[in-house]
């Protein structure tokens, strides 16, 4: 069944189906061309640009012409500018001309000057009253426009940018408007949301951590000590004041620093609220003070050398035009200005699109109060990126720090009744934290004062710029409230603290004086160093220039209760000095006027730059070389933390900012790599707090679970206890014991230190060669004469002990031993010599006169001994020779048949070269039957025949 549809419903339903396309046709992304790698490629018309502007300012403050848009961007990959500007105007009819500049790192990068009747901006063209102005274009570029802009521009974070667009009236050719935007690519060390984030989470872990260590147990001493070993929130935002206020210096900042300091700007108090800020308008009214008086170029005020200034005679070429024309086509007609002529004729060529339909990346204007975009000194450009006034510093941070106060107390006194509600329900322990809950209004009102010391810093300053920036009457009432509260009110606290306990602690305040004592650092720097007389007697080795009058303050008696172990005293003033070593209790002070002499000179003299950078370096330095010697906090990570790695930080970073000075006049780029320094030291400061949160929070869930028989995980029981041995060791406030001293090493004996008691030949390689054992066995002993084996032969019986001429024994030596050697078998022991100790044994001929007389050779009779040697037919007896004119030796033999002895003269041989005799067989060894008996020489086969034959003759 068709149902009948009239001409009206039909018309009516294309209506509702083109009502319904409408948006998803004009929602559906527009394409443009651009090269990509070489190639043509489609692009959405809406993608990111490389470059473009963000918020924008008046930088003349009486601009005839009021611009309410004001955008350009630059599209690498088709090389097209696209062009934004929309604003209204009072003039009635002028004829203007416009002058764009591109500034990067403080050096001008691209400039344009066009008439915008000749670029087809109709609207401007003459400006009117009542007649929007108007102007869309894409202006095409080349390679030699953007020469000046380099690569890197494009990555770098925080690209440090600025385009100005003056505007001159072609009737008085002076400008009348002057307008500048900060240029950017997007990129920024300025994550808010995300490090922001981070911080805050971490700083809430560590006031978690230290305020369970401070509300468990029963015991005041104990419950001290582990608070205060637990990290303290006082020194984690002291590390964020002191990275963001350091911005508080006049200083003409790099855009990399101030875009990295903005992270921890919620520390500092400065979070933006829109209702905030115009509540704070309201009060102060529409005096903003003025941002010029600490460096920073305002909005609405007059800057002529904002970019360097401009030159009016290269705007209308005075050379060549000497008369102003009020010509529209001006610019075009003139032949010397080629780039100028080309961007008019591609404007000219691209039809206008509607306002609903510009540009997707640009700024708004930025509201009065701030300064220009692009500028960062001093404090208002550190405020810049939160889009906070510097009139409105102080408002903002004391109204979000008494927020902090309410919810501070709120949370503590919440938390009692959530224990309560718990212990009624049986979910905890009735006697859990009883402590706590029994005192929870001290509890609350000593976490208000805490925080109140913790922010001293931050008031006093935002008080004190309060002073020298704006001299509104209701802020600076204000602030004088607030400043007398901190300073005498928090101060008068700290001081009475210091007179209870030296009043109530029997402590004495004694004379002393301060001697002065000349060194030298480095063996060269002269210096001086500060020792109190009364901790012992000037030493006679060192220098004094004199002494200066002092007081020591001490107990009484030695047997005063230490201050941590004064209850009272910890209950009343423990939110003050119980993270303190028991020594330097009142080191509490001290933190208080260095917090305030830092503010003076942050906010005091902010109007005189060297003097602010150049008073402060001192100022840290000089509380950095003091608390090192302190080493004040008894927790070991605090002194890491507070004495080393913080006062590094700002000694750092104030004697780095001091090049950013306006006198020194230093280049940009170079300024940005000493930011990139301060901001690397800055994040490794940051880094090691966020690590030490991580660690403080297991120290403090360590301390929670103290009176647990299970601690879990198990593997962390060990270092549990070496935690809690260092908390006991640190608490008594004294050196460590020394190391041990190692064992001393054994003195070496000055004479010998080991005895000989025994030597043995081992056998040796020559001990299996056959020629060296046949030559051993067969070599007759030299200092011995072979005599007859057996007596049968007539040789008599050989005495006891044998004397012997050495001029012919020496001449009867069979081998190379020396004379008066043995030869012995291969392996022996000293035991085989045990005769040479005995009375009976032969001396050696040195020796005889030391012997008796009837043992010398001289005075014994041998028996007769026949002139042939034995097994061999040569005579001994030998004939004087004639080459020898020494006289023959009488040598004793004995007769054959054993008459007697008979002396025989025998001449000492001739020297000749020892000739060996033929052996046919090797000589047999003979066995000796005992020590005194002489071997036989060994004998051939020859010599062995021969003896036979004349034994059976």
């Amino acid at each position: 069944m068709i149902l009948p549809i009239s001409r009206g419903s039909a018309f009516a339903l294309l209506l509702v189906v083109l009502s319904c396309l409408s948006p998803a046709l004009a929602a559906a992304p527009r394409y443009v061309t651009a090269e990509v790698d070489g190639k043509d490629v489609r692009v959405r018309d809406d993608r990111k640009p490389a470059l473009y502007t963000a918020n924008f300012g008046d930088c003349m403050g009486s601009s005839s012409i009021n611009v309410t848009r004001f955008d350009a961007a630059y599209y690498k990959d088709n090389m097209t500018i696209l062009f934004h500007l929309g604003g209204e105007t009072a003039l009635r009819n002028e004829a203007i001309m416009m002058y764009i500049g591109v500034y990067a790192y403080g050096e001008s990068r691209f400039d344009l000057t066009f008439n915008p009747c000749s670029a087809n901006i109709r609207s401007a063209c003459p400006v009117k009253a009542g007649v929007p102005i108007e102007a869309n274009g894409v202006i095409p570029i080349s390679q030699a426009d953007i020469a000046g802009i380099p690569s890197i521009a494009m990555a770098i974070p925080d690209f440090e940018g600025e385009a100005i667009l003056r505007i001159f009236s072609n009737t008085t050719q002076s400008e009348i408007g002057c307008f500048s935007a900060l240029v950017t690519n997007g990129n920024s060390f300025s994550q808010t949301e995300a490090v922001s984030s981070v911080l805050g989470i971490f700083t809430f872990v560590a006031v978690i951590s230290s305020f369970a260590t401070a509300i468990y147990g029963d015991s005041i001493p104990v419950m001290r000590k582990h608070y205060a070993h637990s990290l303290s929130v006082l020194v984690v935002f002291a590390v964020w004041h002191h990275i963001f206020f350091s911005g508080a210096l006049s200083m003409n900042w790099p855009s990399v620093l101030v875009a990295f300091w903005s992270n921890y700007a919620w520390a500092g108090g400065m979070i933006y609220s829109e209702g905030m800020q115009n509540t704070i308008n309201n009060f102060i009214g529409s005096n903003k003070g003025n941002t010029s008086a600490v460096g920073a170029a305002g909005t609405g005020v007059q800057n002529p050398d904002l970019g360097g200034g401009y030159d009016i005679h290269q705007i209308y070429k005075r050379d060549r035009f000497p008369t102003a024309l009020n010509v529209p086509g001006l610019m075009r007609r003139s032949k010397f200005n080629r780039v100028a002529r080309h961007v008019e004729e591609s404007l000219a060529k691209r039809e206008l699109v509607d306002a609903s339909n510009g540009f997707s990346y640009y700024g708004n204007p930025v509201k009065p109060g701030l300064p220009l975009p692009g500028n960062y000194s001093g404090f208002a450009g550190a405020l810049a990126p939160q889009d906070i006034p510097a009139s409105n510093a102080f408002m903002t941070g004391f109204l979000w720090f008494l927020v902090l106060i309410t919810v501070v107390a709120f949370l503590v006194v919440a938390f009692k009744f959530v224990l309560e509600g718990l212990s009624k329900t049986k979910l905890i322990k009735s006697n859990r934290l009883s402590f706590f809950r029994a005192h929870y209004l001290g509890y609350t009102a000593l976490a208000v004062l805490r925080t109140l010391f913790i922010g001293f810093f931050m008031m006093m300053f935002l008080t004190l710029f309060q002073f020298s920036y704006l001299a509104s009457p209701g802020p600076v009432a204000v602030a004088c409230i607030v400043f007398l509260i901190m300073l005498f009110g928090l101060g008068g606290l700290a001081g009475y603290a210091c007179f209870y306990r030296i009043k109530f602690g029997k402590y004495i305040s004694e004379p002393d004086r301060l001697n002065v004592e000349k060194r030298k650092v480095l063996r060269v720097i002269p210096w001086y160093g500060f020792t109190r007389a009364s901790e012992g007697v000037r030493s006679q080795d060192k220098a004094y220039a004199g002494s200066l009058p002092w007081w020591k303050i001490s107990p009484a008696s030695e047997e005063a209760k230490s201050i941590h172990d004064d209850d009272d005293f910890t209950k009343k003033f423990g939110w003050l000095a119980s993270r303190f070593r028991k020594t330097r209790w009142w080191f509490f002070a001290v933190w208080m006027v260095y917090e305030f002499v830092r503010a003076c000179f942050l906010a005091g003299a902010s109007g005189r730059p060297m003097v602010q950078v150049f008073g402060l370096l001192v100022v840290e330095f000089i509380a950095f070389v003091g608390i090192i010697i302190m080493r004040p906090f008894e927790g070991q990570r605090l002194n890491i933390l507070v004495v080393y790695l913080l006062g590094f930080s700002k000694v750092a970073t104030v004697a780095l900012s001091a090049a950013f000075d306006v006198g020194f006049n230093l280049a940009r780029i170079p300024a940005t790599v000493i930011g990139i320094v301060i901001i690397v030291i800055q994040g490794l400061l940051t880094i090691i707090v966020l690590v030490s949160i991580l660690v403080g929070a297991v120290s403090s869930y360590m301390s929670v679970m103290r009176n647990r028989e299970e601690f879990h995980p198990k593997r962390w029981a060990p270092i549990r206890e070496k935690y809690f041995n260092h908390m006991d060791q640190k608490k008594k406030d004294v050196p460590p014991p020394p190391a041990p001293p190692p064992e001393p090493m054994p003195e070496r004996p000055k004479g010998p230190y080991f005895s000989v008691n025994s030597i043995r030949r081992m056998a040796k390689i020559e001990d299996e060669d056959a020629e060296f054992q046949g030559e051993v066995r067969g070599d007759p002993s030299a200092s011995h004469l072979s005599l007859a084996a057996s007596h049968a032969d007539g040789v008599g019986a050989r005495p006891a002990q044998r004397a012997r001429a050495g001029s012919v024994l020496s001449q009867m030596s069979y081998s190379a031993l020396p004379y008066g050697a043995r030869v012995h078998r291969a392996s022996w022991s000293t035991h085989d010599f045990s005769e040479h100790n005995t009375p009976a044994r032969r001396r050696a001929i040195s020796n005889a006169q030391y012997l008796p007389e009837g043992s010398r050779s001289a005075s014994r009779n041998l028996s007769a001994l026949n002139p042939g040697f034995i097994g061999s037919s040569e005579s001994i007896s030998r004939e004087p020779t004639p080459l020898t004119t020494r006289s023959a030796t009488s040598v004793v033999f004995s007769t054959p048949n054993g008459e007697g002895p008979s002396t025989t003269p025998i001449t000492r041989p001739k020297s000749r070269p020892s000739r060996k005799p033929t052996m046919t067989s090797s000589p047999q060894p003979q066995g000796l039957n005992n020590e005194n008996e002489v071997p036989s020489p060994p004998q051939t086969a020859n010599a062995k025949q021969n003896t036979t034959l004349g034994t059976a003759a």
